[in-house]
């Protein structure tokens, strides 16, 4: 195990230790994940949106024992609450709006409901995950073969296209209000523009100016721009870490 290695499981198990003891006096929800993870940050906004009061702990995704018995996959975001812990980022934005609060980021029709989920989910098999497939290119410096990068192509557009045929952009996403469907839209999109500019000298929202709209309008939200500002605090050094490891 490298030495950066050991030391993250260290702060890790301090900080989970910290946070087992913390849970002991009081119900607080805890959100563990860092700030440069886009995943990380849907949770996140959905909690700042609602005005939940919540705890975060900062941890990278491991194999680590110690962090696999928290998250199976060994992936962030990970939610902490009173009755245990939940991982998968649209699970958690689910029990987020079942059991917070707030502002709702679902509507109540039944029907409204599902197409929401439906393009939220869209957008993350057909827009993000595609995009993810290149990171390591465009990000971190690496190579991705050919092969990956044409599929990662041909899945973008046809995502592009999807979302073109499906979403309302009216201004939100799915109609009038701001849903979990925004939040997998803004922390996505921005990524994947970069792997197509970057990789296939592609405009990907240039037949969207809606969604280009979208984005500015997102842009002057006060925690989005807090979340902007966490994650550009630790860029440089997840990416020189990144870089490091490959």
């Amino acid at each position: 195990m490298m030495a950066l290695d050991i030391l993250r499981e260290q702060r890790y198990k301090s900080a989970a230790f910290h946070t087992r003891r913390t849970m002991e006096k009081n119900n607080m929800i805890k959100l563990h994940g860092f700030a440069v993870s886009n995943y990380f940050n849907m949770a996140k906004l959905a909690l700042l949106e609602k005005g939940v009061d919540f705890e975060m702990v900062n941890v990278h995704g491991s194999q680590d024992e110690a962090f696999l018995a928290i998250s199976p996959r060994g992936k962030v975001p990970v939610l902490e609450t009173e009755q245990g812990f939940l991982n998968e980022t649209n699970v958690i934005l689910e029990y987020i709006e079942e059991t917070q609060g707030g502002k709702p980021l679902l509507p109540s029709d039944p029907y409204e409901r599902g197409y929401v989920r439906a393009l939220a989910k869209e957008i993350e098999l057909y827009i993000e995950l595609p995009a993810r497939s290149c990171y390591m290119e465009v990000f971190f410096g690496g190579k991705v073969e050919q092969a990956v990068k044409d599929k990662a192509k041909a899945d973008l557009l046809g995502g592009i296209a999807t979302l073109k045929r499906h979403a309302k952009f009216s201004p939100y996403v799915a109609g009038s209000e701001m849903t979990i469907a925004d939040i997998m839209f803004l922390f996505s999109i921005d990524l994947a523009s970069a792997v197509a500019g970057k990789l296939f000298a592609i405009d990907l929202l240039a037949e969207l100016p809606e969604a280009k709209a979208l984005l500015a309008e997102l842009a002057k939200n006060p925690n989005v721009q807090k979340i902007e500002a966490d994650k550009n605090a630790e860029m440089a050094a997840f990416i020189a870490a990144a870089k490091a490891r490959k």
